[in-house]
């Protein structure tokens, strides 16, 4: 310890006082007392603790800054430095001249710091101190690792289903919330057989889930909370809440039969419609007119229907002859709604593959895809004449109204042949939704063969260079195949994958 004089205060260096206290001859000074006394009758350190303590997890190696941030600090580093002096009360009623680590022993689990400090006593007079703050480091686990330590911790369950015979939604919705990054805050992933489950710690950041997915995909929610344990003294009530979130039975390429209020609410649609993609609304699309239509989550559930035809019923045609319908030939309706741009509606004479070459007739159809089919070409549609379908709206229908046939898209040949050459892949947020045996495995197929022929489709999802991919010889493959282009892919990232737990 050792004084200091003001600046302001006249310094005589032939005229010399005795200290009140001891009588030692020094310096004059407001306080009359040399530095001994002032040690003894001042301390401007004592509201300062000399102890404290850090709380340090283990885990990750982080150090707790109140109230709830958790930051990494290396030791005797600046931001160790600043942390320490931020846990010190009282600080603020002195100045601050110098701080510094004092050496401990790295695994003593203390940390010393160095202070000087100064601060105003009796008579104006300015005294500077040095001490030494001790802190104790104590263990304490912080959220993250308490998460992935405790299985069970969780307080708000979202619960996404969908009743349809194929995943394909589920796995648009996986790129969807790989994009914005809407698992953030996600506890564990665990696949269902129909769906998934999202785990989180406080319902705010479930509600945000079910925000997200009710913005992307047409959906209805219920919500339900659980009491688990309740404070009497402090009235506080501990809740486990689930939200139960049902998707729209529909995927894309599915047949719908429309119920009859429903049809003159959209413009007097054909009641069987092809459902072209399910984003945040329906799209539906008439073959015999080419008319298109959206139908959002409200009125959705408001007139609820089921598809007569899901892609795995899909059967490969030969196009025979395709005649392309001029304006005057086409089929109108008293107010009819929207007609697709995009499309182009023919009527064409086909014949199934597996009965090519036999004596059959070809069946007519008429369809929307007059622009991308020509005679000899395969096309995958429905046959509706011999399906048994148990549907109340296609029940009350007129039989004239259902097509024997709905073609659906063109077929481009072997599939495995432009499988093998894919230079492109995406990320995985639940990896077991994907390790699925036979019918599995095929949709995820079916589902990148659908990003390969619809840019629409692919606008909203991000696609990766395949760096693992082997090249292989594309002379063999019909250059007029649908590819996607090296433009429309990212490098290849890395994305924080949320890690199955067993919650």
């Amino acid at each position: 310890m050792e004084y200091i004089t003001p600046e302001d205060a006249p310094v005589s260096t032939s005229t010399r006082i005795l200290c009140c206290q001891c009588a030692v001859p020094i310096e004059p000074n407001p306080s009359n007392m040399c530095v001994a006394c002032l040690r003894a009758h001042v301390d401007i350190t004592d509201c300062i603790p000399k102890q404290a303590t850090l709380f340090f997890c283990r885990g990750c190696e982080r150090y707790l800054q109140p109230p709830a941030e958790w930051v990494v600090c290396a030791l005797e580093s600046r931001e160790l430095l600043a942390l320490c002096l931020k846990r010190l009360k009282g600080l603020n009623r002195v100045k601050l001249v110098d701080a510094g680590f004092a050496w401990t022993e790295p695994h003593s689990k203390r940390i010393k710091v160095k202070l000087t400090v100064q601060g105003e006593v009796m008579g104006g007079a300015v005294l500077q101190q040095t001490f030494i703050v001790e802190y104790v480091v104590q263990h304490q686990m912080c959220d993250a690792c308490h998460r992935s330590e405790a299985q069970d911790y969780w307080r708000a369950l979202v619960q996404v289903r969908q009743r349809a015979n194929n995943r394909k939604t589920f796995y648009y919705l996986e790129q969807l919330i790989l994009k914005h990054k809407a698992h953030a805050n996600t506890l564990g992933i665990k696949p269902k057989h129909d769906g998934l489950d999202f785990f989180y710690a406080t319902e705010n950041h479930a509600r945000k889930m079910v925000d997200f997915i009710q913005s992307v995909l047409p959906i209805k929610c219920q919500h339900s909370k659980k009491l688990i344990s309740h404070d009497i003294h402090s009235n506080v009530y501990n809740y486990k809440f689930t939200f139960s979130i049902e998707i729209v039975p529909l995927s894309k390429d599915s047949v719908v039969c429309l119920p009859k209020k429903l049809t003159h609410q959209l413009g007097s649609i054909s009641p069987i419609c092809l459902v072209q993609r399910v984003t945040s609304t329906i799209h539906l699309i008439d073959a015999n007119s080419g008319q298109v239509c959206d139908i959002s989550s409200t009125v959705y559930w408001r007139n609820p229907f089921t598809p007569i035809c899901n892609p795995r019923q899909l059967v490969e045609y030969i196009v025979m002859d395709i005649d392309i319908l001029k304006e005057h030939e086409k089929k109108t309706f008293p107010g009819q709604g929207v007609v697709s741009n995009k499309h182009v509606v023919a009527d064409v004479w086909v014949v199934k593959a597996s009965e090519l070459g036999l004596d059959v007739s070809p069946v007519h159809a008429r369809t929307h895809l007059g622009h991308i089919l020509k005679p000899g070409d395969t096309v995958l549609g429905y046959n509706l004449s011999d399906s048994n379908v148990n549907d109340d709206n296609l029940d009350k229908l007129d039989r004239s109204l259902i097509p024997d046939v709905f073609l659906v898209k063109k077929h481009y040949g072997e599939r495995s042949a432009r499988r093998r050459a894919r230079n492109w892949k995406l990320k995985h947020m639940a990896d077991e939704l994907h390790d699925g045996a036979g019918s599995s495995n095929e949709d995820y197929n079916e589902f990148l063969d659908d990003l390969e022929e619809d840019p629409t489709f692919r606008q909203n999802i991000n696609i990766f260079k395949d760096e693992k991919s082997i090249p292989i010889d594309t002379d063999d493959i019909d250059p007029s195949l649908p590819r996607i282009t090296l433009a429309e892919m990212l490098d290849d990232l890395v994305i924080e994958d949320v890690e199955m737990t067993e919650v």
